[in-house]
């Protein structure tokens, strides 16, 4: 671990049993005498619930629906933000997002003092390597770190022949998959039946958007395919079942409504963990899980202390049956991804929310921005950003040129490209798509109140500077990326 400064300001939570300092919130590890390999695959812009496990009849993934089968498949797993950078930052420290400074932004600068789980486990003797895409896109304060682990081999199997005998590893098994471009029909050539796609109700049923989907559903089997054949190597080398083997994605699909939203369809993510010793084959869960309890289960399997400014919490417990904390909601929200308002702004759409099986209620604290960019690329801050939140292809190309074909047209893309109201809240039981935001209406308005004040105390609690009023403003960090273009605007 690097020696850098450290905050001295206390750091909480909320616990079932009140507020507790988050150093000893976590209990001493079951685990110390074993230290399994870790293998993280993450996948890019992956979203649930394109898993064949999870009931889809179009995707294959064989390799996920393995680990599901001899592992825990969690139906409520949501990253910290959906947004690759964020999210990806918020998976590495085990800490919400808006706690990480300008890494809570979408191509960002990640701080020195904020220490990962694989520069800590190898700290504690574990050897670390990573593959393809990791944490990003940005660059860290200090150049030449690798925040997920060094650059390994391509190839898991060269990998782990280099680690000495009876070391233990960790290894970040990133991809580029399902990230856009696609290769336009890929996915109806392979053989993909489109009229069986089960489409997100905010997409209009077309040929053009089912095409879109199929292309992006090959993408996700390649990663699977990817993500296979490492588990093939490790049980080559007789290594597999001494490896807890995570497997998920960073957001939702790159899509409108999708990627860079806090709805289900952005937000909530594939989750499949396999470690035999200590996962009984089989698990379900549906209980609430964010992918920043990663972290702490690492730490836990390792035999590793928890680190005082984690804020996730171990999920072994909760796959063995003996989790007695409170799951039943998850946080998550959204800062700046990219900067799509009109010049002169360089903000971002900044959201939070609390998602129950109930309910999900999302606050958007400039309600007068674009939730997903500026439409008016002629006024936007980055010259010719066109809905710049939503990264270009078919489905928005088709959605914005037939937004005024008729009523239904209109209002999906009101729902995707449209400004938003403070408040948002969607009746689950009534309404599990999230298309109807019922905020308004008086019959909700204890609901909306009891869901406001509990997202704000959490909030406050975790010192999220959007609510303490204390802290960096995100829409100030510089940022260093690009963005969507109008299609034949001028450069």
């Amino acid at each position: 671990m690097r020696t850098t400064m450290r905050r001295t300001k206390a750091t909480w939570l909320i616990s079932i049993s009140g507020l507790l300092p988050l150093a000893l919130a976590h209990p001493p590890s079951e685990f110390a005498g074993e230290k399994p390999n870790i293998l993280f695959a993450i996948a890019d812009d992956w979203g649930w619930p394109h898993a064949s496990a999870y009931g889809d009849a179009v995707i294959k993934t064989p390799t996920f629906d393995r680990l599901a089968q001899e592992g825990a498949l969690f139906h409520h797993a949501y990253v910290s933000s959906p947004s690759c950078t964020p999210s990806r930052g918020a998976i590495l420290t085990g800490q919400w997002h808006w706690r990480l400074e300008g890494a809570g932004n979408l191509w960002s600068v990640l701080p020195d003092h904020f220490d990962t789980y694989p520069e800590i486990l190898a700290a504690a003797g574990y050897e670390t390597a990573s593959r393809s895409k990791a944490w990003g896109p940005g660059r860290t304060e200090t150049a030449g770190r690798h925040p997920a682990g060094p650059p390994g081999p391509k190839s898991l199997r060269e990998f782990v022949a280099s680690v000495p005998e009876g070391k233990p590893w960790c290894y970040w098994l990133g991809s580029h998959d399902p990230h856009r471009g696609y290769v336009k029909d890929s996915g109806a050539k392979s053989g993909m039946d489109l009229s069986k796609i089960k489409l997100f109700p905010h997409f209009p049923d077309s040929v053009e958007i089912r095409g879109d989907v199929a292309d992006y559903y090959l993408e996700v089997q390649r990663f699977d395919r990817v993500v296979g054949e490492a588990i093939a190597e490790l049980e080559a080398l007789g290594q597999l079942d001494n490896t807890l083997v995570v497997m998920t994605g960073d957001h939702g699909m790159p899509f409108p409504r999708c990627k860079s939203n806090n709805y289900d369809s952005g937000a909530r993510v594939p989750l499949a963990i396999r470690w035999p010793a200590h996962v009984k084959a089989g698990t379900v869960l549906n209980d609430f899980v964010s992918l920043i309890d990663l972290a702490p289960t690492f730490y836990q399997a390792a035999g590793v202390p928890i680190p005082p400014d984690v804020c996730g919490r171990s999920l072994l417990a909760l796959m063995a049956g003996v989790d007695e904390s409170d799951r039943s909601y998850v946080l998550h929200g959204k800062e700046r991804h990219v900067p799509g308002q009109e010049a002169p702004n360089n903000g971002g759409y900044p959201t939070r929310a609390l998602r129950t099986h109930d309910f999900l209620y999302l606050h958007n604290f400039f309600p007068d921005r674009w939730p997903n960019g500026t439409p008016h690329y002629q006024k936007a801050t980055i010259p010719n950003a066109w809905l710049a939140d939503c990264d270009n292809g078919p489905t928005k190309t088709y959605m914005f040129e037939n937004r005024d074909k008729d009523e239904h047209h209109r209002r999906l893309y009101d729902l995707s490209f449209g400004k938003r109201p403070a408040d948002e809240l969607y009746d689950l039981k009534k309404d599990p798509n999230q298309l109807v935001n019922v905020a308004a209406d008086p019959a909700y308005a204890k609901t909306l109140m009891e869901l406001n004040g509990r997202l704000f105390a959490e909030l406050k609690e975790t010192l999220d500077p959007r609510v303490t009023g204390r802290g960096p403003d995100f829409d100030q960090f510089p940022y260093l990326g690009s963005g969507p273009r109008f299609p034949g605007a001028k450069k």
